[in-house]
């Protein structure tokens, strides 16, 4: 599984414009093959700052969501709230043995 985190930051009166384009593209998101849960957060001590959690089954899905049509919509009107440079990193969770 690879779990992708993207940290967003918005101009303060950007933010409801942002949640907005959030809650309607979460169920959407959803919809695409390999998708098992997106999550968005909002940082407790700087509320201009959000985090994007998604779960994928694999890179390739992960990469069709991305070069989709949808995909591209939606980030270009999000790109347009943004008062930094957006950072993604692309992850695996940690396995322990023993339950460790």
């Amino acid at each position: 599984m690879l779990v992708r985190i993207v940290k967003l930051t918005f101009k303060p009166e950007n933010i409801p414009s942002f949640e907005r384009i959030f809650q309607a593209s979460r169920p959407k998101i959803l919809e695409f093959e390999g998708c098992n849960l997106v999550e968005g957060y909002q940082d407790l001590k700087n509320p201009c700052v959000f985090f994007t959690y998604s779960h994928w089954e694999r890179e390739s899905n992960l990469e069709n969501y991305r070069n989709s049509a949808f995909f591209k919509e939606v980030w270009a009107k999000t790109k347009l709230l943004f008062d930094d440079k957006p950072e993604a990193w692309s992850v695996q969770k940690l396995t322990m043995e023993n339950g460790k």
